[in-house]
Formats: structure tokens, sequence, C-alpha cells
């Protein structure tokens, strides 16, 4: 596991040299974001308290297994006081609902522990709102730091050699394409998330992307879409805590 500080509040942990989680610093502790695939539960409950807090929630972006996998193993560490966050549609998948119309793509994670709260977008975890950001599966969720304008956004994008919208699988990192169930709403859901112009893009595969407004609007375009115009995305209001 390979932990870098990217500031103050935000740790990025790298599973298995290509995997991303983050740890996202609150006022009562870190909110970890996604739980790779899992192998690395004793590293990052190891991370956050080498910084200095406990895990105290997990939101997850999707349920793909390399993103949810390590749920199980933490919640066997750390227990049922963290509560786990995952969007509505990619919890129904899991749970076995033909949600999905024809092959389901990507390796989705087996989920002994069931999420806390269920996620349509709009609502706000901690500092985090919560983005609806369909495409690459049905269910995905982005979150953006309302202090800091960090966008962590999953495999809504990709950042290996460029940032790329994984929706083609001739890119420069190709993997997380294989795992996109809708090519064209990807598109669409990355556009929404460019629009809100975050200081920085942290992915779920990749480095962080600092400044990406031009890397973001240059893959939009890339994977056949627009870089002007406001793609919109509805979503509840709510605070979840």
């Amino acid at each position: 596991m390979r932990v870098r500080h990217l500031n103050h509040d935000v740790l990025q942990l790298t599973e298995a040299r290509f995997v991303n989680a983050y740890l996202v610093r609150e006022a009562d502790g870190f909110t970890l974001i996604d739980t790779g695939i899992g192998r690395g539960a004793t590293a990052f409950v190891a991370a956050a308290r080498e910084a200095g807090a406990p895990i105290v929630r997990v939101a997850l972006t999707h349920a793909h297994a390399d993103h949810a996998g390590g749920v199980n193993a933490l919640r066997r560490l750390i227990g049922d006081t963290a509560p786990v966050y995952l969007g509505d549609q990619d919890a129904r998948v899991v749970d076995g609902e033909p949600i999905i119309t024809g092959k389901r793509r990507g390796s989705w994670a087996k989920l002994s522990t069931k999420p806390d709260v269920r996620l349509e977008g709009g609502e706000r975890i901690g500092r985090l709102e919560v983005i609806p950001s369909p495409g690459h599966a049905p269910g995905h969720m982005a979150f953006l730091d309302i202090r800091e304008r960090w966008l962590f956004a999953g495999d809504t994008f990709t950042s290996y050699v460029r940032t790329e919208i994984p929706n083609r699988l001739l890119q420069p990192f190709p993997l997380a394409a294989l795992g996109t169930q809708d090519r064209n709403a990807i598109v669409v859901s990355a556009t929404a998330l460019a629009d809100l112009e975050p200081l920085a893009l942290a992915v779920g595969h990749g480095p962080v992307v600092r400044r990406p407004r031009e890397a973001m609007r240059a893959a939009i375009r890339r994977a056949g879409g627009t870089a002007t115009g406001s793609a919109t995305l509805e979503a509840t209001s709510g605070n979840v805590p």
C-alpha cells in the first residue's frame, strides 16, 4: 500500500499499484472513499491512525470489486460504527435485482456488508457533496469537497498517461473501459462533473490532476462529447451524517 499525503486533509491510498482510495479528514475523523480490492483494510485503518484520526464513515463511488472489495474486511476490523454509503442503483445490482439490460459489465463486489445509506445524489456526507454520475456503473457517485473544490470522480475519469473518460478500449489505460456499462451516459456524467470546475480531480486509477479544467474538457472531446455547454443531472437534496 502506498500512502501519499496530498494535503493536510486528503490522503491517497494506492493498492496493487493502480487502485486508489482516499481518506478525507472531517472534524470527527476520516471519510474513506472506496475500499480497494480487499487486501488493504488493515493498511487503511493504520494510515488513518497515523494521520491522527479513525475512519468514521465509508463512501463508495460504485460497487465494482476494485472499489468496494474491501468493505467486508473493513467492517470486520472497525465494526458497524462507521456507516457505509453506496448509490441506490448499485446497491440494487449487488442485491441481484435485474436493473441492467443486457450484459453486466465490470467485476462486481460480493458484499455481505449491506450499505447503511443508499445514495440518490444531492446528499451531504460531511464536507462531501454527493454527485450522481451514472455510466461506468448505474449507481456511480462522485464526491465534491465543498471546501477545497476537490472532485473524487471514481471511474468517470482515469488519469494514467493522460486524463480520459473510460468508454473506449483504444486508450492509454483501457482497463476501466472494460467495466463501463453505458459508454454514452458516462460522457454526459463527465460533462456535468467538468461543469463543477473542480480545483483538483482525484480518480480511482491514476494520479491527482491539479487545475484539471482543460484536461477534463479534452477528455470529453476525445470521448465523443463536447467541450462547451452544460449537462445536468437530477439530484435530490438532503444531509446525511
